[in-house]
């Protein structure tokens, strides 16, 4: 897969980079921030390679991608030009808060989706390490005496307890403030010689007033509070500071008058509101615990969809910093179990050869990595009734977990791997609570998939190339009926367009040149990409020559030389365009070899186009191969080859 070009793809389907005010990821999603969103093409995104779906979230436009969206950021960001939305001066989004552009919820959602999504990667890594330091005393390797267990455990600990001081730095991103004195204030709430104080437990005063006690070390609300309204303090200091003072004024005044509040006012209303946070959720639980694992269990697929599951982190953090969490993660457990058992049950069942190949994928990741994205975009969600499946498994596991009260005692996302993020010393049986709510999720959303069953269409099967006479010059088999009584795709050897009644015919169109095969969505030209004359592909050729596609009539020749049409013996009719917006070379890259009217054979040369002069001239030499007339047939469909030869099929006519 060409990366970069994909990359250019997804940037021209959401409106181009004008249309970009900056971009983020999580684990599994891009994470644009657009000026305008009606200017983004759903379709065109979801019809772009590696993209499994969109999904529109406070203020996001969101492309959900799964394990590799690394790297199709990576791409997006090297064609230059593109702000990341970690950076000093990106996201609009606070802006549009004070304008009123979004509702409450979003609002609050954006802010906390935002603050939290760079920290995933080092909270799923503290928790991994929190999960292996769990493990390995049970299994006798280390001493929890040891010099090294306990270096481990302040591997796994880091990211926790250092929360406040990260969240410092992506809050003061999204309100654009300073970051580096937003850490600061974190700093100070966090102090040794403060923690000191704490757990002291003797009455302190800061300039005759008494400051309320708290640790916030691992605390999530009173940080996010404090440079909320450090937005606001900072914009009015720098307002009334005169310009002569404010390099020295600015940051004293600030940390004192942040500092001040951060230990006096917000930070113990913060704490006050975790704690209010916490007694609700234990308060819940304790009435109605089961009801609540199971309706969170149940419906997890449907928060991640909104990508709300990372929005939710912080506040179950900031619930259970002091006790084990008794509900988001064993209910993700119940949930990703459920999701990657129905992709396994999809993948092994299925007669599909591509279905199979993602739903095993997505099996693997959602059940040894906990990412169920994959799992469902590509899978439980496109086909329905494993999305069903999985979810009264999800709700079931949940009913069990919510009586037993199983806790998780490390952040970790729950999967096969992080299994031990069940152990405690002393709670055996939480962890044998652990294992028999894994087994009941997988078996149930196994079992029930393969009862309520899909629809992922005919068998597939791997299509043979194409058997080339070009060197005794005799026609080549260009348009085989592909004849199956349940419409199933098989080898023909015979070139007749005779279609029986009731049964589906397949007709292949073979590539016109040797070269890389895209998407239609993923031609740089929206007359093309939108479909507008027909569906189709293209192709960016990296040969002089182009070839006719099957047995046919030369319907046209344009006067520039840049495209040739062209009718198939059993009718399809096919525009050949060599590069984009061509005709204004007036002909000159262009030699052709056959005029209107001319009856053509597969292979036989239709146009020599001198790629290096189209090049040089600025033109883009990708060739869209267009079926102008599509609406006369049930599905037009593009080969999941990249690379192609004059002997592979590229399309196939249904």
């Amino acid at each position: 897969m060409d990366y970069s070009e994909v990359a250019r793809s997804i940037v021209k389907a959401v409106g181009g980079k004008q249309n970009i005010r900056s971009l983020t990821h999580c684990v599994t999603r891009l994470r644009f921030y657009l000026k305008d969103e009606q200017k983004a093409s759903d379709t065109a995104v979801k019809d772009i390679d590696g993209v499994l779906g969109v999904n529109h979230q406070s203020g996001q436009y969101q492309i959900i991608i799964g394990n590799g969206v690394g790297t199709y950021y990576d791409n997006i960001m090297a064609l230059g030009g593109i702000q990341a939305a970690n950076a000093d001066t990106t996201s609009d989004a606070a802006e549009d808060e004070t304008k009123g552009h979004t509702n409450l919820f979003d609002t609050f959602a954006n802010f906390i989706s935002s603050c939290m999504s760079p920290l995933i990667p080092a909270l799923i890594g503290g928790g991994m390490m929190k999960v292996i330091v769990i493990l390995l005393p049970l299994i006798h390797v280390l001493s929890t005496n040891s010099q090294t267990y306990k270096i481990l455990a302040i591997f796994g600990d880091a990211p926790f307890y250092f929360l406040p001081v990260m969240l410092a730095f992506t809050a003061a991103n999204y309100f654009k403030v300073s970051q580096i004195l937003a850490v600061v204030i974190a700093g100070i709430m966090i102090h040794p010689d403060f923690l000191a104080m704490v757990n002291a437990a003797k009455p302190v005063h800061f300039i005759g007033i008494p400051v309320t006690l708290f640790n916030y070390s691992s605390s999530v609300i009173p940080i996010l509070m404090v440079v909320w309204a450090m937005k606001y303090i900072e914009k009015g200091l720098k307002r009334v500071i005169p310009n002569s003072i404010k390099s020295i004024a600015l940051p004293l005044l600030e940390i004192f008058i942040m500092g001040f509040l951060a230990l006096i006012v917000i930070g113990p209303i913060g704490s006050f509101a975790g704690k209010g946070l916490s007694a609700a959720i234990l308060f819940i639980q304790s009435k109605v615990g089961w009801l609540a694992m199971s309706l969170m269990a149940a419906f997890m697929p449907l928060i991640v969809m909104t990508g709300m599951h990372w929005a939710f982190a912080p506040i179950f953090l900031a619930a259970s910093v002091a006790t084990p969490d008794s509900l988001i993660l064993p209910a993700m457990l119940a949930a990703n179990v459920a999701q990657g058992a129905a992709s396994l049950a999809v993948a092994i069942r299925t007669k599909n050869e591509k279905t199979r190949q993602v739903a095993g994928a997505a099996s693997i990741s959602a059940l040894l990595a906990g990412v169920t994205e994959p799992s469902l975009y590509g899978v439980t969600l496109k086909y329905r009734r494993p999305l069903y499946a999985s979810m009264i498994a999800g709700g079931i596991t949940g009913l069990f977990m919510g009586i037993v009260h199983l806790k998780a005692f490390a952040f970790a996302v729950p999967s096969f791997v992080a299994l031990p993020q069940f152990m405690s010393n002393g709670q055996t049986q939480n962890f044998m609570f652990a294992l028999i709510a894994l087994v009941m999720s997988f078996v149930m959303s196994f079992v029930l998939t393969l009862v309520l069953g899909w629809d992922d269409g005919p068998e597939t099967t791997s299509v043979p190339k194409q058997k080339s006479n070009l060197a005794t010059n005799e026609p080549a088999l260009a348009l085989a009926d592909d004849t199956g009584s349940n419409g199933t795709v098989t080898e023909s050897e015979t070139d007749s367009d005779t279609v029986s009644s009731g049964v589906r015919t397949t007709k292949r169109i073979y590539s016109p040149v040797q070269g890389e095969l895209i998407t239609m969505a993923s031609i740089p030209d929206d007359t093309f990409a939108k479909g507008m004359l027909g569906k189709g592909c293209g192709i960016i050729p990296e040969d002089n020559h182009f070839y006719a596609p099957f047995d046919g009539t030369v319907e046209t020749v344009f006067p520039t030389k840049h495209a040739i049409g062209l009718k198939s013996k059993t009718g399809i009719e096919l525009l050949i365009h060599i590069g984009l917006d061509t005709v204004d070379l007036k002909g000159k890259p262009f030699t052709a070899h056959v005029s209107q009217g001319d009856h053509v054979k597969q292979g036989q040369l239709l146009m020599d186009a001198d790629l290096k002069a189209i090049k040089a001239a600025g033109y883009d030499i990708t060739t869209p191969l267009v079926v102008t007339n599509s609406k006369d047939f049930v599905e037009v469909t593009t080969s999941d080859k990249t690379q192609v030869s004059t002997q592979d099929p590229v399309l196939y006519i249904i």
